[in-house]
């Protein structure tokens, strides 16, 4: 956490407190070296570097949903779309209807037939006319590149189908396959994060797929309302916000036009809050003698200033590690006992949880998750104007809001309430969208931010609090908090990993398997989520299979929506499905939805873990994850042990290096210039 522990020396070497087990390595997909991409004004570009590196591992196959899995192959070689994961369905109540009538008829049996024409599976027939309408037969007769508005279908497959329905007039530089690549490929990296791209990043990746004049089909592209574009001015190191902004060089970025205006609608709405809001030494002095006595009543300095921050404006951000949770906790608590109508959401079950263990006996009514006070589950309910019933409202997690669920959080906050938004910095960002909203904002400095002073306490607080600031210290684990396992190759660290969770965490920690999560750098590779889960269940829950692979008991993460992974149990088979208990709650996936929608959950990404925490964590590091380790993925992982952490330790000397000089995947955002020239009345 930054501000929270010293600086120690550059480099230091990960400890390795004695313990009779260890653990081991495996692959990370879809990193690399960011290989140089041409500036606008003919120089190397580092940011465009890393952007055109987001790009090619895009077109690669690398973007959510595929992870990278899906084997390249020739046209002919067609694979149905990943479908997405349907709502489960919990037993009580009984789930509302929000999918509409299934397709049928005419307008299907039309696309059914131009598909199987072009070499198409016609299983995508209803799912093309879901994306392009009615007309859907008609448009891809017309158009056959408009088939990379499916999902999972790649560039070759469209190339494939466009010759088999074109012939000869089919050419790799026609101007619907330009506009198609150029939809295909922002949607790519809205996938790795970003809500726009560079021009010259764009034009590289399109002449990549041959198209030979790239920038006549960006021009096309922004010509017919297919993208926006936006001239953003470079930000001088050192410079005051808008000095010399005539001279100022401008970056040229493209965008597609839902997450172009989120950010402006995420945007629109933060300026609302600031500006419909009076602050309390504005009001009566009564409301601000409450505010200070708060304040003067606050259980540690930092939420102190925490409260008089919210007493004097309407948006704060908030950081920290897992202590300072407590913070707008303490928040969240007194502006209830002064007869607020306050609630603290967390992005998570378990985190709503552990912000229920700061807030008492009030933590039925004033914890709730995010989707939870969205969706009128939890929380105040909405007033009549549809806005949220509330005065004061604190977000923890506010790191995992993509930039559209950030716009529609905020849309729902009234006129003249406060809005805490408060986070760990150091953490994954979001994987259920595009955008950084919690980083632009605190980066744009348009509202009065909190940085917390409390430390997480213990061996493991303080190893990941070094992590944070790009340093790997030694830390002294008495009580054997943090393990170090040295492993030399995959199977070894497979094999360590299984003993770990079943044999000397239990025996030696006190934490069952039960209470133990085993994070690793990807799904594939020999120690990958996909191995390690095979063995583990072999282990610790062995049966047949008998629904799609799973057995009652099997330990499951379900994929509710993209970038929504829950942590569950299976319960049983039945017909309608796989029934789980996730969290708390009884759910039924559908017997269609449950090879893509639930893996077993003994092993998990750091991206599924964040959010979330364990009694003990197992970390597996294989040799040939370290190209693509960030410092914010090590931190994440190490940070999810409350009692204990053990690291499977197999990329040596890379680890220092890492933390050190590789902060975190870069993401190409326009919320904070928007946010920087709503400030200066731009």
């Amino acid at each position: 956490m930054p501000g929270a522990r010293r600086r120690v020396g550059a480099g230091a070497s990960l400890s390795r407190p004695r313990l009779e087990h260890a653990v081991s390595t495996d692959r990370t997909a879809d990193e690399g070296g960011a290989r140089q991409a041409p500036g606008s004004n003919g120089q190397p570009s580092v940011e465009l570097s890393r952007l055109a590196e987001a790009v090619r591992k895009i077109e690669r196959g690398g973007g959510r949903g595929a992870a990278g899995e899906q084997p390249q192959g020739t046209a002919a070689q067609w694979s149905a779309p990943t479908p997405a994961a349907a709502p489960a369905e919990p037993v009580a109540p009984p789930p509302t209807q929000t999918r509409g009538p299934e397709l049928s008829g005419e307008p299907v049996e039309a696309a059914r037939q131009v598909l199987a024409a072009g070499g198409a599976p016609p299983a995508l027939a209803e799912a093309a006319v879901d994306a392009l309408g009615e007309r859907a037969g008609e448009r891809l007769h017309e158009d056959p590149w408009l088939v990379l508005s499916l999902a999972g279908v790649r560039v070759d497959q469209a190339d494939g189908f466009a010759r088999a329905l074109l012939g000869a007039a089919c050419r790799p530089d026609d101007e619907r396959r330009g506009r198609a690549l150029v939809t295909w490929l922002l949607e790519r990296a809205a996938d790795a994060g970003h809500t726009a791209l560079e021009w010259p990043v764009l034009r590289a990746a399109l002449e990549k797929q041959s198209v030979s004049d790239a920038d006549a089909a960006l021009r096309t592209a922004v010509e017919n309302g297919q993208v926006m574009v936006f001239h953003d001015a470079q930000e001088t190191p050192g410079a005051a916000p808008g000095a010399g902004d005539d001279e100022a060089p401008v970056t040229l970025l493209l965008g597609l036009d839902r997450y172009s205006l989120a950010e402006e609608s995420l945007a629109d709405g933060l300026g609302r809050l600031l500006n419909t809001f009076e602050a309390a030494e504005g009001a009566e002095g009564a409301e601000a003698e409450a505010w200070e006595a708060a304040a003067s009543a606050a259980p540690s300095p930092s939420a102190a200033e925490l409260v008089r921050a919210v007493a004097g404006s309407a948006l704060v951000t908030h950081s920290g590690g897992e202590a300072a949770r407590a913070e707008p906790a303490a928040l969240v608590a007194a502006a209830r006992a002064a007869g607020l109508r306050a609630v603290a959401a967390a992005h998570t079950e378990d985190g709503r949880r552990r912000l229920g263990q700061h807030l008492g006996e009030d933590a039925a009514e004033s914890a709730v998750t995010v989707d939870g006070l969205l969706s009128g589950a939890q929380g105040p309910g909405r007033s009549e104007d549809g806005t949220l019933a509330l005065d004061v409202l604190a977000v923890l997690d506010a790191p995992q809001l993509d930039v559209e669920s950030a716009a529609t959080l905020v849309e729902s906050v009234p006129d003249g309430a406060r809005l805490v938004l408060s986070g760990d910095p150091g953490v994954l960002w979001s994987a259920s969208g595009p955008g950084r909203a919690f980083a632009d904002l605190v980066a744009a400095k348009v509202c009065p931010h909190v940085a917390s002073r409390t430390p997480d306490p213990g061996p493991i607080g303080e190893l990941v609090s070094g992590i944070g600031v790009g340093e790997l210290t030694q830390v002294e684990a008495p009580g054997r908090e943090v393990v170090i396992v040295p492993v030399h190759d995959a199977g070894e660290a497979v094999h360590r990993t299984v003993q770990l969770v079943a044999d000397s965490i239990p025996r030696a920690i006190g934490v069952p398997a039960a209470q133990t999560q085993v994070i690793t750098a990807g799904h594939g590779g020999a120690a990958g989520t996909r191995s390690l889960n095979a063995v583990l269940k072999e282990r610790l829950n062995p049966g047949p299979g008998r629904f799609a692979g799973f057995d009652p008991g099997d330990r499951v993460v379900y994929e509710a929506a993209a970038g929504r992974a829950v942590p569950g149990v299976v319960v049983s088979a039945e017909a309608g499905g796989l029934r789980l208990e996730c969290e708390g709650a009884a759910v039924l996936v559908p017997r269609d939805r449950v090879a893509t929608a639930v893996r077993h959950g003994w092993a998990v990404t750091a991206q599924q873990a964040v959010g979330r925490r364990w009694r003990a964590v197992v970390v597996v590091l294989p040799g040939d994850a370290a190209a693509g380790l960030t410092r914010s993925w090590v931190y994440t992982a190490f940070g999810r042990g409350e009692r204990h952490l053990s690291v499977v330790h197999g990329v040596e000397q890379a680890l220092p290096g890492v933390v050190a000089e590789v902060p975190a995947k870069e993401r190409t955002t326009r919320l904070r210039t928007i946010l920087r020239d709503q400030a200066e009345g731009i």
